[in-house]
């Protein structure tokens, strides 16, 4: 099973992806829903915790415990799911 950390890595690093067609769906408390996303263009960094991101003219750091979805040109890649052992 691979994390969300080792797909993005992936996604940023690996020449046959293109990162802007990323996006990020992480919990965010106090958006709509609770859930915000970032298209990869915006994501600055990613730290073993952590990824850095572009956010509203600010640095947002998003630890990797909240992300829920990443998708890649439209297609699901990796989901977190309320139960652990049927994660994709």
């Amino acid at each position: 099973m691979r994390t969300s950390h080792a797909l993005l890595l992936r996604l940023r690093h690996d020449p046959r992806f293109d990162f802007r067609k990323a996006t990020v769906e992480f919990v965010d408390r106090g958006a709509p829903g609770d859930r915000s996303a970032v298209p990869g263009e915006r994501i600055i960094r990613l730290e073993p915790g952590w990824m850095e991101i572009e956010w509203e003219n600010k640095i947002k750091f998003i630890p990797f415990h909240r992300i829920r979805r990443i998708t890649y040109d439209g297609a699901i890649m990796w989901e977190k799911s309320d139960n652990p052992l049927t994660e994709t």
